[in-house]
């Protein structure tokens, strides 16, 4: 190295320590800012400030964000025993305000989630980024155990959701006195909503632009998301091309009662028993939307519960049927499980275009402001023109695509190619029956 370029180095590296130097100071400052902020929350100035925004926001708790990360071993020791008690959140304050049980009714795109439930070690899922979101607005009052947290369904990865539902503990800013006139870290009860902290505002203003709160509502202390579901209702997406769809929908019917779907779904011998499960409803119905004149329809599946990937693999059938390889009578076959105990190996339809609708329960009514409303339909105006926007740049590239020889489309008419070498399902190898995983499990064990 030259000289000139030993000059050089030196006065970059003498630029680098005063920009770090310069970062540290500021780091201290902030960590100042934030102690003061802190012990004035501990007062329970926060509720005075909430008062002055009408009781419906939460700006005071976003101020008191964790503080940035130091060296300094007090600071992290203090830390480290306040995330031992309930990660991300300071007990002293939070005991100064009420909780009530609500329930939340969500949507969200699943395309880039590891599915919805966050227990797989597996991120981003959509329940983790949920939780951040309530950890940054200090609206949770403790961990999924304390907040008796539930979830209505349990969507795979990929799968998208506009009526998924789940309750929990939120902080509220409603107040119960006790005998005493005690009103710290009470448990409101009733339906008032007057007064009440804006849940889907207040959400939606940090949640990522693919998951969103479309309403709130107060439930009782023994309403479970999960349990207390009546109903669950799937879509699933699909272009018509030239399946058939009368014979589709024919087949579809055959769902419609109760019936042990084991030969459609992914078994789970050693958590699931029961694979009896009743549907009330199967229609196929078209949309207005077209794509070179390919026409977008849609399947409606409605039960009171489903088992793992079930709809995806009752989808896959019945495309088969639609595009002849199969014929109806294979759903009768099926479903007679002592027929037909084991299930044909297949693959499932794609995860992308299935959609949970819709959980039904009773007497839990969503609730959203007018003005989270509208912010609502704003956001998912503009998603679904940014949506479009990338449709039209995909359509330009396949308009500047060479056409092929023969002048055919280049579409794929079909959702599932029909291949020549079509196996007939009750001729292909078989799965472990429900009998024979059973066994297998009880020889580890």
């Amino acid at each position: 190295m030259s000289k000139e370029e030993r000059e050089m180095a030196g006065d970059v590296v003498a630029r680098l320590q005063s920009q770090l130097q310069s970062l540290q100071n500021r780091v201290k400052e902030l960590e100042a800012e934030n102690a003061k902020l802190v012990s004035q929350l501990s007062k329970c100035c926060c509720h005075k400030t909430e008062k002055m925004h009408n009781g419906s926001d939460v700006k005071c708790f976003n101020s008191s964000v964790a503080s940035p990360r130091t060296n300094n071993g007090d600071d992290e020791t203090r830390k480290k025993k306040a995330s031992e008690r309930i990660p991300g959140y300071n007990l002293e304050i939070m005991t100064h305000h009420s909780k009530r049980y609500v329930a939340l009714k969500v949507m969200y795109f699943g395309k880039r989630f590891y599915g919805f439930a966050s227990e797989a070690q597996m991120d981003p899922t959509v329940e983790s980024e949920i939780f951040k979101a309530l950890e940054k607005t200090r609206l949770s009052v403790g961990d999924k155990k304390e907040s008796l947290y539930s979830r209505c369904g349990r969507t795979d990865k990929g799968v998208s959701a506009v009526g998924q539902v789940i309750a929990l503990y939120l902080r509220s800013n409603l107040k119960e006195a006790d005998a005493n006139n005690n009103t710290s870290g009470e448990l409101i009860s009733g339906t008032q909503t007057e007064g009440e902290i804006d849940y889907v505002r207040v959400l939606n203003r940090v949640l990522p632009n693919d998951i969103r709160i479309l309403g709130w509502s107060p439930v009782s202390i023994d309403f479970s998301a999960r349990f207390s579901c009546l109903a669950r209702e799937y879509t699933y997406f699909f272009w018509g091309g030239n399946l058939n769809l009368p014979d589709m929908e024919n087949a579809g019917k055959k769902f419609i009662g109760e019936h042990d779907f084991r030969n459609f779904c992914k078994m789970d011998a050693a958590n699931v028993h029961n694979y009896r499960r009743r549907v009330t409803l199967f229609e196929i119905s078209s949309s207005n939307m077209r794509f070179e004149g390919n026409q977008l329809c849609a399947i409606k599946v409605k039960g009171s519960a489903f088992l793992w990937h079930q709809v995806r693999c009752m989808v896959a059938v019945l495309f088969m049927i639609g595009q002849g390889v199969e014929s109806i009578d294979v759903i009768d076959a099926l479903l007679d499980t002592e027929k037909t105990p084991r299930k044909p190996q297949y693959a499932m339809a794609p995860e992308i275009p299935l959609v949970l609708q819709s959980c039904h329960f009773e007497d839990v009514n969503f609730i959203c402001s007018s003005d989270s409303g509208q912010a609502l339909r704003i956001h998912l105006e503009n998603e679904c023109r940014a949506y479009q926007l990338q449709s039209a740049i995909f359509h330009e590239a396949l308009l500047s695509c060479l056409p092929l020889a023969n002048g055919k489309s280049l579409l794929n008419e079909g959702t599932i190619k029909k291949v020549a070498s079509h196996v007939p399902l009750l001729s292909r190898p078989t799965e472990p029956s429900y009998e024979e995983r059973c066994a297998k499990l009880n020889s580890r064990r």
